[in-house]
């Protein structure tokens, strides 16, 4: 992993450079205002940042943690910044904070054809846990939901 890289929570002032992450990464990507209203209303979500020595976000991770189970929402990183650990970083990250929360269990869906992303799932222990069909809806690929004990 990059060790010019440090993590921390996402507040308000962040939300514009993580849409442009998100709307750069996702072929139909959340809203503008779907990340103001996870920063100030939804009381389960909690977003991780990667940011670089200069101070830019690179990178991202939300997840909403409910009652002992964190379910990751969505994770991305600039092109620019891919290949360097950072992702697994955002995940590791994520992880940690589940786990100081009391969570017992990370779960998440992938495409079925993101390798890269399910390889580094595997890496953290995630298993398969069964397809979602046509979950995404630009193309109707299928998911892979994977889960992970945090205990």
């Amino acid at each position: 992993m990059s060790s010019d890289v440090t993590y921390r929570k996402m507040v308000s002032d962040d939300v514009p450079a993580v849409y442009e992450i998100e709307v750069a990464s996702f072929p139909v990507p959340w809203t503008l205002d779907s990340f103001y209203y996870e920063v100030h209303e939804n009381q389960y979500a909690h977003y991780v940042l990667a940011v670089d020595a200069n101070g830019s976000i690179i990178g991202f991770c939300g997840m909403w943690m409910v009652i002992d189970a964190a379910q990751i929402t969505n994770v991305a990183v600039i092109e620019g910044a891919r290949g360097r650990g950072i992702g697994e970083g955002l995940m590791r990250e994520a992880m940690q904070i589940a786990r100081l929360h009391g969570m017992e269990v990370m779960t998440l869906e992938v495409r079925v054809t993101n390798t890269v992303a399910q390889n580094l799932y595997r890496k953290l222990q995630f298993q398969d846990g069964g397809i979602r069909k046509g979950y995404y809806t630009d193309n109707g690929e299928d998911a892979l939901v994977m889960w992970v004990n945090l205990q």
